[in-house]
């Protein structure tokens, strides 16, 4: 269900018009479309153009090199500007929630971090609920407002990010940090 409606049976273009966005794990761009037109796909279940306009103008922003790159194939970017690619034509149907599965596969620290900073400031401007899976526990806790950790396949925790972060279990299992016999009094961690 979502917001009071059941959408196990709906078509694909009836749970976007519901409010619902999806960007798979890796990416899924159309590769032999611009980037231009796979950000208009995303527009897919609309027909205003004033207001289609208005959302590329500022998914563009979000993603400066989106427009640098507009008319480029989009199977010739690198991976992290299709994750944004992906992202911006999620982004163009208007959702109420967003879900991102692994925004992070394949990507570098650094872009990881750029792609997880705009996320954020989509939540907080934007005001959408996101659902994130993340294999990578520690970004994921650093940017979540709440987490569930699973194991296969069944919820084995759910808390605040901060909750979970000073949790010994969740410290060793999911952030690689575990405690070691102390030498001399000290203690000494792993990562």
């Amino acid at each position: 269900e979502f917001r009071g409606t059941r959408i196990d049976r709906m078509d694909t273009d009836q749970i976007v018009k519901l409010g619902i966005s999806y960007v798979p794990e890796g990416r899924e761009v159309f590769p032999e479309l611009s980037v231009m037109e796979n950000i208009q796909m995303g527009a897919y279940v609309r027909r205003d153009k004033k207001g289609i306009q208005e959302d590329i103008d500022r998914i563009l922003k979000y993603f400066p090199i989106l427009k640098e790159r507009s008319h480029q194939e989009a199977g010739y970017l690198s991976g992290g500007e299709q994750q944004m690619l992906a992202i911006g034509r999620a982004l163009m149907s208007r959702p109420k929630l967003l879900m991102l599965d692994e925004p992070s596969l394949g990507m570098s620290p650094l872009l990881t971090r750029e792609i997880f900073n705009i996320i954020r400031d989509i939540n907080e401007k934007e005001k959408m609920t996101i659902l994130l899976v993340e294999q990578n526990v520690n970004i994921a806790l650093s940017y979540s407002h709440f987490a569930y950790l699973m194991e296969n396949g069944r919820i084995v925790r759910a808390d605040r990010p901060e909750v979970l972060r000073e949790d010994e279990d969740v410290k060793e299992f999911y952030l690689g940090i575990a405690k070691e016999a102390s030498v001399k009094g000290y203690k000494r961690y792993r990562r």
